[in-house]
């Protein structure tokens, strides 16, 4: 009997998607560039289990049912080519090769391009969950050849997590590079919210000097509210951690945060489709502030830099910055879905938001008690374009709103740094401001560049230019081609 899928590359992510594969009663062929890992595995994680062993790509094509799908769990980028370089002349027409990495969407949207005129079908498909959620269920993103997805349809939605009501984790994304372009949103908005929740134990270590006993406790409270997520279960079990010497193991990590790219994307994305996405490119830059140790701790001498005691009732505080934290990471889940809305119009990816939101509530490391009320939101108008605009959210953000400013005020008070909490604040400001100060801006740059500026006076569409010192001359830079 021939295998159902093929998988390549057996580092802990690959291994256990094929594990869980096994245990839904698929047959799985699994190969790796270093052939040992494969007899490795065989006589290991998966020793009693169906899954073959394959001594090369020519055998893992031979040992698959047609069409044949090839699932390729290794490193993005040029690894990604080199082997469907080395598969293409072994498959045939109709066949399907599946990117399980966090490739850039524009690769895949290449590749779906790349292969169709050879007859292959190709999908990128963003798998979210860590070790542990491929193992068990993860939450599964796929885009690509839409003739492909019938094929692995079953394979895909029986390994995904699954929600309270039996609901796959996984469904059709949209054509090209759609479901990686997902995946990268989903890591910027986990970018956002560890960012987040950071801040927040910023705050009551320093401003309000909790100890990490008080912080854990405050945390398993925070599960049983809105804010019930995956990363606020974790940050509760970190700051239970106790190292050998009985200390909170995290006081002893050194404050340096690393990236592996996919929060620069989704930012970099942002700014090519002219989307505000403020919080989660705060959150990248706060890594970045972070890697420069030495010249901050030079920095702090230099200043004579303190963070002032937060003065108050604590529990008041405590509840003003659980209003903060859930209002800021409603922006960040807002901020998200404007960007995938923006890119799905600029693709003709058609997508589905409500499909989105439940795709992540289970299995990723994004999974959120609110993700049913953003699928609800989608559902009851699919052409929302700001989630803070639905009554669920609003209301959230509305009555959340005194606390989040205490919180974010008093933080530029005592010189404790919040990027992304007050970044969100002065994002929505601007979204709920009919008027700012953008008529000045323009107003500059016509002056100084003749780029014309619009009249609130006169209809939308018509462009003007005033020679605003007497010597500039009446030509715009709109008017004349150099």
């Amino acid at each position: 009997m021939k295998g159902d899928i093929g998988v390549i590359g057996l580092a802990v992510m690959g291994q256990n998607l094929i594990l869980n594969m096994n245990d839904n009663g698929f047959k799985v062929v699994a190969f790796n560039r270093t052939v040992s890992k494969v007899d490795e595995f065989l006589e290991g994680a998966a020793k009693g289990s169906n899954i073959i062993g394959a001594s090369s790509l020519e055998d893992l094509v031979a040992k698959l049912e047609t069409p044949r799908k090839v699932m390729l769990m290794v490193r993005a980028g040029d690894v990604v080519d080199h082997f469907i370089d080395a598969l293409v002349p072994l498959l045939d027409e109709g066949d399907i090769i599946i990117d399980g990495g966090n490739s850039n969407y524009p690769d895949t949207n290449r590749r779906v391009a790349a292969l169709k005129e050879k007859g292959l079908h190709y999908i990128g498909t963003g798998v979210s969950g860590g070790e542990e959620g491929a193992r068990f269920g993860p939450s599964i993103m796929p885009g690509g050849s839409p003739e492909a997805w019938p094929h692995v349809k079953p394979i895909f939605q029986a390994i995904a997590a699954k929600t309270d009501a039996g609901e796959a984790c996984c469904d059709w994304v949209g054509k090209d590079g759609a479901g990686h372009f997902v995946k990268m949103v989903h890591n910027g908005i986990e970018y956002g919210d560890m960012q987040l929740i950071s801040e927040a134990y910023h705050f009551m270590k320093e401003g309000l000097g909790l100890s990490y006993d008080e912080m854990q406790a405050i945390f398993e409270e925070w599960k049983s509210t809105e804010l019930d997520s995956y990363l606020i279960d974790i940050t509760t079990d970190i700051l239970g951690y106790k190292d050998e010497d009985g200390e909170p193991l995290v006081e002893k990590i050194l404050d340096t945060a690393g990236q592996k790219g996919t929060g620069k994307w989704t930012g970099i994305n942002a700014l090519d489709l002219g989307i505000p996405l403020t919080l989660i490119t705060e959150s990248v830059f706060a890594r970045c502030l972070s890697a420069l140790k030495d010249q901050r701790i030079e920095a702090e001498t230099l200043f004579g830099k303190t963070i002032a005691k937060v003065e108050g009732n604590k529990k008041e505080w405590v509840d003003a910055l659980r209003q903060a934290l859930l209002a800021s990471k409603i922006i960040s889940y807002a901020q998200g879905f404007m960007l995938i809305r923006e890119a799905s119009e600029e693709n003709d990816w058609s997508l589905n938001y409500g499909n989105v939101a439940l795709m992540w509530r289970g299995g990723c490391i994004i999974r959120s008690a609110f993700l049913g009320n953003i699928r609800d939101a989608y559902e009851t108008n699919p052409d929302l374009k700001f989630l803070g605009l639905d009554p669920y959210f609003k209301t959230i953000l509305t009555e959340g709103m005194a606390g989040w400013r205490k919180v974010a005020a008093k933080s530029l008070e005592i010189g404790l740094p919040m990027p992304t909490m007050t970044s969100a604040l002065a994002f929505l400001d601007g979204y709920t401001t009919s008027r700012l100060p953008a008529n000045m801006l323009q107003a500059q740059r016509d002056y100084f560049g003749a780029h014309t500026y619009e009249r609130v006076d006169q209809p939308r569409g018509q462009f003007f230019h005033t020679n605003w010192t007497g010597t500039g001359g009446d030509t715009s830079s709109t008017t004349y081609d150099v």
